[in-house]
Formats: structure tokens, C-alpha cells, sequence
């Protein structure tokens, strides 16, 4: 009987070292795979700040002005300045038709709840 609870103690214990041995890998290979995504998050943050400067660097207005000078005649540009916007009397709005009122609207009824 104690050589049964032995061996069973054995195949036990051998069981759990292997489940460890398992679960040790799966574990490494889980954080070897954060720190993989967390390099490529970096790489990724990395590039996008440098595109955000060449971005803010190519908007330049001075460059910007240039370019709409070397291409005014191909692109048919003109120069935004305040004689160029109209005033608010010449905006033609649509006409809006308001339904007509028939009888007196009693809204202290209304809000009341009657």
C-alpha cells in the first residue's frame, strides 16, 4: 500500500513539473511577445511624430505662398484679401414659409402638462 501511494505521489509530482516546465514557456513566450508589440507601438509612435513634422513643415505659409505664386498662372490662383468676400445683404437665403396661425396658442397650458 505505501509503495501504491509512492508511485502515484511520483507520477504526481512528475505531472506538475511537467504542467510548470508548460507553463513557464507559454509565460515567456507571452511577454516576449508584449515587448514585441510594445516595440512596435514605439516604432509606430515614432513614425507618426515624424510625419506630424514633415506635415507642419510642408503647411509652412511661406512655402505654402510660394508655391501659389510659382503655379498662379497654370492654377488660375488669385490672392485671398477682404475685397474678395461679399457682404451679408447680397447672401441670397432661401424664402422659408411659415404655416399660418389659426386661433390662440395657449402655452402655459402646454407647459402645465394639461
Amino acid at each position: 500500500m505505501r509503495s501504491l501511494v509512492l508511485i502515484l505521489t511520483g507520477f504526481a509530482v512528475m505531472g506538475l513539473a511537467f504542467w510548470a516546465y508548460r507553463e513557464n514557456y507559454r509565460t515567456q513566450a507571452a511577454l516576449a511577445e508584449t515587448a514585441a508589440l510594445q516595440r512596435q507601438i514605439a516604432e509606430l509612435r515614432e513614425a507618426l511624430a515624424i510625419q506630424r513634422a514633415e506635415w507642419a513643415y510642408l503647411n509652412r505659409p511661406e512655402r505654402l505662398r510660394d508655391l501659389a505664386l510659382l503655379n498662379f498662372p497654370r492654377l488660375g490662383l488669385v490672392p485671398i484679401d477682404a475685397e474678395r468676400f461679399g457682404r451679408i445683404d447680397e447672401v441670397a437665403y432661401p424664402r422659408v414659409d411659415l404655416p399660418a396661425l389659426h386661433g390662440i396658442v395657449d402655452t402655459a397650458a402646454l407647459e402645465a402638462g394639461q
